[in-house]
């Protein structure tokens, strides 16, 4: 652990009354509208979204992170953030859902409101002007003073339908005291396209997101006043602490550690390979849709979320590969497999055949499991020792059976109680999505395996 000057970093808060307000258009389109401004631009998102920082990586030029109050703790978002902005001049953090809504039932906690307090940091509020006049008065005003430690520093308004419309609006916020910072219009072409989980990510995008960022920071460039923005997140508080860095293991060796990409796996924190790189593994990134064998060298396999579902077709077809995965898994090497890389390890996915490390089907369902987990490890794996206590996350629309193996991977403690995924010989596989941030040892253990595997 190290001081940083990233504690007086610039930065905002984008928020919104509900979802489906504007917060990814506005947050995305502030970060790339700054960085072309040849500003170093630290994106950051609220919560466990995988995607969204796929499009703030792409307006910035650098890793989008998340800042997740409920998987790593309150007392970590501020090293987290602290380390993720280090040598930025700005940062903008896009926020989840509501501004006040957090984990079920743990009042505040991993709210877009929870992480502005713990980051100091102003707010803009982001508001769907498009069925309201007056009214957005008593909304702003009642989410402005709502909790007195959330400092709101201004509106922009989304959706706006007209000249006339917007000096309705203005008129009305001016008796708030909140400053209109930015009105947008309804603009088509700033949508992004959608399906089963959300947005569709970048890496399956390409030209199209690229486009798509673009016309964010080119609506956003246009309807907001940037200067005032930028004086907005340079009142944001100072913070105390240290930056959070990775815990280094002195090693003369370095194990290949190989982690799935590519449009089919794309769902990865960035924290995690940097934890892998300094317990002392060499992270190479191959892509399951097109890669017919695992790197060279390969001592360990990390899968992580994604649409597999998407892309069984492809995946199934390469079966060099598949067959490649299932020897590393039966040589007792360690293979550590999160929600898509679960259905990847089974023996097939909606009929058709995949990996067959785990002796399970997996199939496409019209129910979406989605929300936080409290875990408690039940058997020792290659990624914890039995008794560890965990908080994950589950999103998705499939359905493993058996949902557990003969040695499960996680009780689930909380919001149900029930066992859940599989630990065979070097293989941890599950539906929940952890943060390694939260628990250093996880990365370290699994780079020890590879080493002694």
């Amino acid at each position: 652990m190290t001081s940083s000057s990233s504690s007086s970093v610039p930065r905002l808060v984008v928020a919104a009354p509900s979802s489906g307000s504007g917060k990814t258009t506005v947050a995305t389109g502030l970060m790339a509208a700054f960085a072309a401004r040849g500003l170093a631009v630290s994106p950051h998102k609220v919560g466990p979204d995988y995607i969204d920082p796929g499009y703030h990586s792409l307006a910035t030029g650098r890793v989008g992170r998340n800042l997740d109050a409920y998987l790593c703790g309150p007392e970590l978002v501020g090293p987290l953030f602290a380390h993720g902005a280090r040598g930025c001049d700005l940062a903008v953090v896009e926020g989840v859902m509501g501004m006040f809504d957090g984990a079920a039932g743990e009042g505040e906690l991993a709210s877009t409101a929870h992480v502005a307090k713990l980051l100091r940091a102003p707010v803009v509020l982001v508001v769907d002007a498009s069925s309201q006049s007056r009214s957005v008065a008593a909304l702003v005003h009642g989410f402005a003073s709502w909790d007195p430690e959330v400092r709101v520093g201004g509106v922009i308004l989304n959706k706006v339908a007209s000249d006339r419309h917007e000096a309705l609006l203005r008129e009305a916020l001016d008796a708030a005291g909140v400053p209109v910072l930015g009105v947008l219009r309804r603009v088509p072409q700033v949508d992004t396209p959608s399906r089963h989980l959300g947005l569709v990510p970048v890496a399956e995008r390409q030209s199209a997101a690229v486009e798509a960022v673009a016309a964010m920071a080119a609506q956003v460039r246009e309807g907001c006043d940037l200067e005032a923005l930028f004086a907005l997140a340079r009142s944001a508080g100072a913070l105390t602490g240290e930056a959070w860095e990775a815990p280094v293991t002195d090693t003369t060796t370095r194990e290949v550690v190989a982690v799935a990409g590519g449009p089919a796996f794309t769902f990865s924190y960035a924290e995690h390979a940097e934890l892998l790189t300094a317990a002392g593994a060499e992270v190479v990134v191959f892509d399951p849709l097109r890669d017919e064998q695992l790197p060279d060298g390969t001592r360990g396999l990390v899968i992580g979320g994604g649409f597999p579902e998407v892309y069984a077709a492809e995946l199934s077809a390469n079966e060099p590969l598949r067959k490649a995965v299932s020897a590393l898994a039966e040589s007792g090497a360690p293979v550590a497999a999160e929600c898509a890389g679960l259905l990847y390890l089974c023996r097939e996915l909606d009929g058709r055949p995949m990996c067959g490390v785990l002796d399970a089907t997996a199939r496409m369902s019209e129910r979406l499991t989605l929300g936080y987990r409290d875990a408690v490890a039940l058997s020792d794996s290659v990624l914890a020792v039995a008794g560890t206590r965990m908080r994950g996350h589950e999103f998705h629309r499939t359905v493993v059976e058996p949902g557990s193996g003969a040695a499960p991977a996680w009780g689930v403690r909380a919001p149900d109680r029930r066992v859940e995924g599989f630990v065979q010989q070097g293989v941890h596989a599950s539906y929940l999505h952890t943060h390694w941030a939260a628990e250093p040892g996880v990365a370290r253990r699994f780079v020890e395996r590879c080493r002694t595997s």
